[in-house]
C-alpha cells in the first residue's frame, strides 16, 4: 500500500509544481515526468546520504512499467473506429510519408554515427545505436517495454539509457520546437499563430462550464460498471496478445532452431497486445450492435496507465548505469535533435502539400516526445486547429504508430541489432527512408505540375 501511496503523492506533487512553477509550465513538461524526476531525485539523495529510502515505499515500482505498457498499447485501437486503409491513405498520405522519413531517418543517423564514430572510441553494444529512436520515437513506454529485452540480450543498462533518452527527447522537443516556432512566426510561415506566452499562462485546471466529458457510460450500473467493463476489454486484448506470443513460442519449438526459439521467448508482449486490441476492436465493429466500447473511457484508462508507468520508470532509473555512456549518449541525442530540425527546415517545405510548418512541427514533437507533445506544439501554431495539419496528423497515427512509434519495427530493430549487428539494420533503415523519400518527392512533383 505504501508504494501505491508513494506513486500518488509524487503525481500530486508533480502536478502542483506543474501548476505553480512558471519554468515547468513554459517547458510544457507533463506532470508525470515532473513527478518521476522528483522521485528519482529523492531516491538518489537518500542513497547518497547513506539512508536509502525504505523498500516498502518503492515496492513493485520496477516491475510496474513492464505490466502497464501492455495496457497502454492494448488501448491504442480500442474505441477507435478503424476506417478503410484507402480512406486513411487519402487523408494522411503526405503526412504518413513525411513521418516515416523522420522516423527511419533517426535510425539512419544514429546507426551511421554509431558505426563511423562511436564504435571507434567507445566499447559499446550494437543496441546502443538504437537508443535515440527507441527513446525519441518510442518514448518512455517503449523504453520501459524494451528494458527486459536489453537485459536478456546482454545489455542490462539499456533500459535506463533508453529512459534517459526519452526524457531528453521530450524536453528538447519542447525547447527546440518553441525556438523553431518563434523563427516561423518572424518569417511569416504560419497560417495562424498563438504566442507561447498565452499557452504557458493558460490555466492548468479547466474552468467549470468548459469541462469535456471523460467518457460515456455504455452499460447499466446494475449489470456492471462501465469502467469495469472497459478494463475487462483491455484485459481481453492483452489476453489475445499473450496467446499470440504463446503461439509464437510453440511454433518456434516446432521449428526447433535455437535462434528462432530465443527470439520467440524474448519478443516483448506489448506490441502483440496492440495487435490484440486491433483484433478486439475489429470484432466489436462487426458484431457489437450496441457499441459498448467507448473511446473516451479507453483513453482515460490508457492515460492513467501511462502516467503511473512514467512516474515509476523515471523514478527507478539507475543513475550509475549511465556513467559509462554520457559522452556517446550526448553525441547521439544531439545528432537526433539536428536530424529533426533538418527535417522541419529543409524537407518539410519541399515535401508537404500545405501548412508545411504546422504539419512538420507536430511531427517533430511526436517523433521526439509523445503524440501529446506534437499536438501541443501544433496548438501553439494553430490554436483553433484551422489548418489541415490536425486531421492529417491524427489520421496518420493509425498507420504510423503500429510500426514506428514504439510498434513492430521499433521492437524488432533491437532484436536485429543484437542478432545481426549494425550494418543490416542500417541498410534496412536507409532503404526504407529512401523509398519513402522517392515516393513523397514524386507525389510532390506531380502535385506542382497539376
Amino acid at each position: 500500500m505504501q508504494s501505491f501511496i508513494g506513486l500518488c503523492l509524487l503525481l500530486l506533487v508533480g502536478h502542483l509544481l506543474r501548476t505553480k512553477v512558471r519554468l515547468i509550465r513554459k517547458l510544457y513538461l507533463p506532470s508525470c515526468v515532473v513527478a518521476g524526476l522528483i522521485g528519482l531525485a529523492v531516491i538518489q539523495l537518500c542513497s547518497a546520504a547513506g539512508s536509502p529510502l525504505p523498500e516498502v515505499w518503492t515496492l513493485g515500482w520496477k516491475a510496474l512499467p513492464s505490466m502497464l505498457i501492455n495496457v497502454v498499447f492494448a488501448c491504442l485501437f480500442l474505441g477507435v473506429v478503424i476506417p478503410k486503409i484507402s480512406i486513411l491513405a487519402r487523408r494522411a498520405g503526405p503526412q504518413l510519408g513525411y513521418g516515416q522519413i523522420v522516423a527511419w531517418g533517426q535510425y539512419v543517423v544514429s546507426l551511421g554515427l554509431f558505426m563511423v564514430l562511436l564504435q571507434r572510441f567507445w566499447d559499446l553494444p550494437d543496441m546502443f545505436g538504437a537508443i535515440v529512436p527507441v527513446g525519441f520515437e518510442g518514448g518512455h513506454g517503449t523504453a520501459t517495454g524494451l528494458a527486459e529485452t536489453f537485459t536478456k540480450r546482454g545489455w542490462a543498462e539499456g533500459g535506463d539509457v533508453a529512459l534517459t533518452s526519452a526524457t531528453a527527447g521530450i524536453i528538447s522537443a519542447v525547447v527546440v520546437g518553441m525556438v523553431l516556432i518563434n523563427w516561423a512566426i518572424r518569417r511569416g510561415h504560419l497560417v495562424r499563430a498563438q504566442s507561447a506566452e498565452q499557452i504557458a499562462n493558460a490555466p492548468v485546471s479547466i474552468p467549470e462550464g468548459q469541462r469535456a466529458s471523460a467518457g460515456n457510460l455504455t452499460v447499466s450500473p446494475d449489470a456492471i460498471g462501465s469502467l469495469t467493463l472497459h478494463l475487462a476489454v483491455v484485459g481481453l486484448a492483452c489476453g489475445v496478445g499473450w496467446l499470440t506470443k504463446q503461439g509464437m513460442i510453440a511454433l518456434a519449438g516446432q521449428i526447433g532452431h535455437a535462434k528462432v526459439i530465443e527470439v520467440a521467448n524474448d519478443f516483448p508482449l506489448f506490441p502483440l497486445c496492440m495487435l490484440g486490441g486491433l483484433v478486439v476492436q475489429l470484432g466489436e465493429q462487426r458484431f457489437d450492435k450496441a457499441k459498448l466500447i467507448d473511446h473516451g473511457l479507453m483513453r482515460r484508462i490508457q492515460n492513467m496507465a501511462l502516467d503511473f508507468l512514467v512516474v515509476a520508470a523515471i523514478a527507478k532509473i539507475q543513475i550509475h548505469s549511465l556513467t559509462g555512456y554520457l559522452a556517446p549518449f550526448a553525441i547521439l541525442v544531439g545528432a537526433g535533435i539536428l536530424w529533426n530540425v533538418f527535417c522541419v527546415l529543409v524537407l518539410a517545405k519541399r515535401l508537404l502539400p500545405d501548412a508545411w510548418f504546422e504539419r512538420s512541427i507536430a511531427e517533430m514533437g511526436q517523433s521526439m516526445g509523445v503524440t501529446a507533445t506534437g499536438l501541443l506544439l501544433l496548438r501553439v501554431v494553430d490554436p483553433r486547429y484551422e489548418s489541415p495539419a490536425v486531421d492529417a496528423f491524427a489520421s496518420k497515427q493509425l498507420l504510423h504508430e503500429p510500426f514506428m512509434g514504439g510498434g513492430l519495427w521499433t521492437t524488432s530493430a533491437v532484436f536485429l541489432l543484437a542478432s545481426w549487428g549494425v550494418w543490416p539494420v542500417f541498410w534496412i533503415a536507409t532503404g526504407a527512408m529512401t523509398t519513402w523519400l522517392i515516393v513523397l518527392t514524386a507525389f510532390s512533383l506531380a502535385r506542382r505540375r497539376a
